[in-house]
């Protein structure tokens, strides 16, 4: 019997924005192609990477339009890193630098046991100075959470200070586990589904992302 966990004691950001949920739903759809399901993924980081940077610090800088000089709003510095974890966070990487072509990126391979579910961890490169950005963490799925709570864990032994962590897809029992071991990184998804079977994979979900990001399957 599937444990229920209660929504409204979770804390994550819902982007419930159309564009987003209708294509979230053709992604969902075992018929749609590679190609159809990577252009898609890339649309929507693009979405979600809008909504994960709307508090960036701004200032202002002195320009002259055809008309006249103006103090107009720009960001204040560069200091924002995107962090993938390896293979499927590739996926959701590619939209958001189509958004901030000048942030950084760093790489976390991690890799689920089949049997213990714990992740282990085969690659870690990121920015030196990663303890002055902002990280962006980013995977499309959140199902037991393990994975993204070990990178997040690297990452603060890292150095990393200020932390957003965004899916695509996220189940209760990955949200609430995630939630407990890092209450202070916001978490942002794409929806909420309803739970995770047997074998840690979110019902109704999407199947494997990375399987169908890259044809592996």
């Amino acid at each position: 019997m599937t444990h229920k966990i209660d929504r409204s004691t979770l804390a994550v950001h819902l982007v419930d924005h159309p564009l987003v949920q209708h294509k979230l739903t053709l992604m969902r759809c075992k018929e749609e192609s590679t190609s159809g399901f990577r252009q898609l993924l890339r649309e929507i980081s693009l979405l979600l990477a809008y909504e994960v940077t709307r508090d960036l610090p701004m200032t202002t800088r002195e320009i002259e339009t055809p008309l006249a000089a103006v103090e107009a709003p720009v960001l204040a510095g560069k200091k924002l890193c995107f962090v993938s974890i390896l293979r499927a966070g590739n996926g959701l990487l590619d939209g958001m630098l189509d958004l901030l072509p000048s942030a950084r990126v760093g790489h976390i391979g991690l890799y689920r046991d089949p049997e213990t579910l714990v992740a282990v961890e085969y690659y870690y490169k990121v920015p030196q100075d990663i303890g002055g950005r902002l990280v962006i963490v980013v995977d499309p799925m959140l199902a037991t959470a393990n994975s993204s709570i070990a990178a997040v864990h690297r990452l603060k032994q890292g150095g990393a200070k200020n932390m957003k962590f965004v899916c695509l897809l996220a189940a209760p029992e990955g949200i609430k586990a995630f939630n407990e071991a890092h209450p202070d990184v916001e978490l942002y998804t794409a929806a909420i589904d309803e739970h995770l079977d047997d074998h840690g994979y979110i019902v109704p979900g999407l199947g494997d992302a990375g399987d169908r990001i890259y044809g592996t399957k």
